[in-house]
């Protein structure tokens, strides 16, 4: 009596196309929430003292020194056109630097830093407004919307 040998169970085709999915780090910025890709997000810091910097864009609140290396904080309130006097704006998430064209190290001001979740590709909505390339889609989830946003658009487009 011969063995055959055993072999593990092949999923068909329909089984191993799983479904998509993404890491967001959710925040707020006035009254809504906003997301980017975690793959973007190098840390999250509290924010301290910035120093002006004369001549900067609108939507650079300033620079701080972050383990010895100068990082431009941006505001994406003004960023985005967004009401810049509502809600205080409490944290900064890091960017990791290698995603920028020009190696910057940037961090954007946010009011308050949520959680990180997993969104199904399909529970992505196409962005309404097909002119602005930062925002990458709407995500509905808990009865609200979540709007996901590209920081290396974003800021690119300005």
């Amino acid at each position: 009596m011969s063995q055959e040998p055993q072999t593990a169970a092949v999923p068909d085709a329909d089984e191993a196309e799983d479904v998509r999915e993404i890491q967001v780090l959710e925040f707020k910025l006035g009254g809504e929430t906003y997301c980017v890709d975690i793959e973007y997000v190098s840390e999250i810091v509290d924010r301290g003292s910035l120093t002006a910097v004369p001549n900067a864009p609108a939507y650079v609140d300033g620079v701080m020194d972050l383990r010895g290396r100068t990082t431009s904080i941006v505001n994406p309130k003004a960023l985005l056109n967004l009401d810049t006097s509502e809600g205080e704006s409490k944290r900064i998430v890091i960017f990791d630097s290698s995603k920028f064209e020009d190696d910057a190290a940037v961090g954007w001001l946010v009011d308050e830093v949520y959680q990180v979740v997993r969104v199904a590709m399909d529970d992505i909505e196409e962005p309404p407004l097909e002119k602005d390339d930062s925002i990458e889609g709407v995500i509905k989830r808990d009865g609200e919307l979540v709007i996901w946003i590209s920081p290396v658009d974003a800021v690119a487009a300005h």
